[in-house]
């Protein structure tokens, strides 16, 4: 096990220099490059004094220069302004001294750039919205995960029945329905104070504001409760349970068919306990891939939800680096999403021994 987890990790750093390698090249071609120029300067920039500006910014040098730059195993820029100023990427604005400044300040260092839109580090930005994502995941998990189980299961335990093809419609329904339609379907119902359903909870007293719920999530980053955070969560949630639940009934059917659970019915062992003992385990091993590629989905596919809502996330965060040309914030979104992905499937791998232990690592 030691050994496999060693090789993963080396497989695991070698792509994500490629990926962020190939996400450094996109962001960093030409038009990107001098429609940052112009937003840092001016507009009314000509093209020879794009290309002055790129140069002493260090755009315009190699790509696997900047990109070791960026990474932190290359000597930062430096030059000096026309005010005599020195300037660099290791240069922080303010610092006292720049002459004493790092030779080296990447990824590696903990340096993630300047964002140019919000003027703040990248590093604290992304850690500030990557925890408001987090706290959203973790409640769309605890809602989302329990419920396709349960679903799931019941469903795989009474194949062809009437609550399997209840259970199974719903699971077909909640993952053909996409967030932005089932997120503006909620708004409209629960938290639209014109809905029938809140101006009948308005007369009969059972609800003291004129909404049920709230339609915004903006005071959830600041305190989170159940009548402003309730809706992001069940529209993320429902969105992912049917898959989980499809895939657990299809893994409960095939286990419940299994010889040893027919030798086991036989041998008058309870119905219960063949479930949880013996298919439950086995049956889990499919939907735990998937659950663990809900992470990765959840921080990234939620920028729909966090627009939606108002709820400014890790997503929310990506689409403002992306529609404003933030060439560095969008880096540091990027390497945190690669080590999502590649992490869960580290962890993934890791939990098929746990579950099976027929599952060896040659």
């Amino acid at each position: 096990m030691g050994l496999f987890i060693l090789r993963r990790l080396g497989v695991m750093i070698l792509t994500a220099l490629c990926l962020t390698f190939i996400v450094f090249t996109l962001t960093n071609l030409y038009p990107n490059l001098e429609k940052l120029a112009k937003t840092e300067g001016n507009f009314r920039m000509s093209d020879e004094q794009v290309d002055s500006w790129l140069g002493s910014n260090g755009h315009l040098d190699p790509m696997l220069v900047k990109y070791g730059r960026w990474l932190g195993v290359a000597p930062g820029w430096t030059h000096q302004d026309s005010d005599g100023n020195l300037r660099g990427r290791c240069i922080t604005p303010g610092m006292e001294n720049p002459e004493n400044a790092a030779t080296y300040c990447g990824v590696l260092q903990g340096h993630w750039g300047f964002s140019s839109v919000f003027k703040e580090n990248v590093g604290q930005i992304v850690g500030q919205n990557l925890g408001l994502t987090g706290k959203l995941m973790f409640w769309v998990m605890i809602v989302m995960v329990p419920g396709a189980l349960i679903v799931g299961v019941l469903a795989g335990m009474n194949e062809g029945s009437r609550t399997d093809r209840t259970l199974s419609t719903f699971s077909i329904t909640t993952t053909a329905t996409p967030e932005y339609v089932s997120g503006v379907i909620f708004i409209a119902v629960l938290a639209a104070s014109a809905s029938p359903l809140n101006e009948f909870l308005r007369g009969a007293g059972w609800i003291e504001g004129r909404t049920l719920f709230k339609g915004t999530a903006t005071s959830a980053m600041e305190d989170a409760n159940f009548w402003n955070f309730f809706l992001p969560v069940i529209t993320i949630a429902l969105y992912g349970m049917g898959y989980i639940a499809r895939m657990t009934r299809a893994s409960m059917t095939e286990v419940m068919t299994a010889q040893y659970v027919r030798t086991a019915r036989l041998k008058g062992v309870a119905f219960k306990t063949i479930v949880l003992k013996h298919a439950l385990r086995n049956a889990l091993i499919a939907p735990f891939t998937v659950i663990m590629l809900q992470f990765p989905w959840l921080l990234n596919g939620v920028v729909i939800v966090e627009t939606l809502f108002n709820y400014k996330g890790f997503g929310w965060t990506l689409v403002q680096a992306a529609g404003n040309n933030d060439i560095e914030l969008l880096l540091g979104v990027s390497v945190v999403s690669v080590f999502v992905v590649l992490f869960t499937q580290l962890i993934s791998d890791i939990g098929y021994v746990f579950l099976n232990p027929r599952i060896r690592i040659s």
